[in-house]
């Protein structure tokens, strides 16, 4: 009997060690994502004073789409190595806003790269215990969320298509502009390979012509949101430390 006791002490004790360690199994990640894209520019919006925290801009005229692809490291339990490229598009209308007798309207597609680094301030705790969770209804469901917080630096390649008010104007059509990307995320374990979750991202832009135009009024450069449905994709390391893809 207590020789019984003593294997099954042993073996809870030695699992726990595996299931603490079985990240360093499968650091990299592969990530794709999809989703709405909203932008802030000059051309467009509502009045300061007119517009509640800024939701009267956010309008179904006003939003584009991007699609992200995005290889993760984990470099401890917690904390994340994220390598992201983003194809999207932004739109911008004077339409239905403070300025509809200046009839400005810019479309920008816009190409991003960027490094960021993820610190999971919530982390679940039954990472590699699926298997035990699965069928458990909802309650286990949630105890299978992490939640983290991103920041990094990138830049945007972007071009811009005006109407002829805007292009009468002066657009500038494109270039190029370091971004500071930072926002908050969620996934949700739903096999041990596989995560599904929601993030949302905005971009700070050293620019302040991501729409091909900037007023006098402007008091600050642009800024964009993503916001992206997520299917993530465990991979194994291989025997040099990089990712597996057998």
């Amino acid at each position: 009997m207590k020789r019984s006791l003593l294997l099954i002490i042993v073996f809870c004790f030695a699992f726990q060690i595996s299931d603490a360690q079985l990240w360093k199994i499968r650091r990299w990640e592969a990530e794709l994502g999809v989703g709405p894209s909203f932008s802030f520019p000059d051309i467009g919006g509502y009045t300061i004073g007119k517009n509640l925290l800024g939701f009267r801009d956010l309008s179904y005229r006003q939003t584009r789409y991007n699609i992200n692809g995005s290889l993760r490291y984990r470099l401890s339990r917690t904390f994340n190595a994220r390598l992201s490229l983003t194809y999207g598009s932004l739109h911008s209308t004077d339409t239905r806003g403070s300025n509809e007798g200046r009839d400005y309207e810019a479309t920008t597609s816009l190409f991003e790269p960027a490094i960021m680094g993820e610190y999971y301030f919530i982390k679940n705790r039954y990472e590699s215990s699926y298997l035990f969770l699965k069928g458990k209804g909802l309650w286990s469901l949630l105890k299978s969320l992490d939640f983290y917080a991103f920041a990094g630096i990138g830049g945007v390649s972007y071009s811009v298509k005006g109407n002829d008010a805007l292009i009468q104007r002066g657009m500038e059509p494109g270039g190029f502009s370091v971004v500071i990307p930072a926002g908050l995320g969620a996934t949700l374990i739903y096999t041990p390979n596989v995560n599904f979750g929601l993030e949302l991202g905005g971009r700070y832009a050293f620019t302040d012509y991501l729409d091909g135009f900037t007023s006098q009024y402007s008091r600050s450069n642009d800024v964009y949101y993503f916001l992206n449905f997520t299917v993530t994709y465990k991979l194994k390391s291989g025997p040099h430390g990089l990712p597996s893809f057998r």
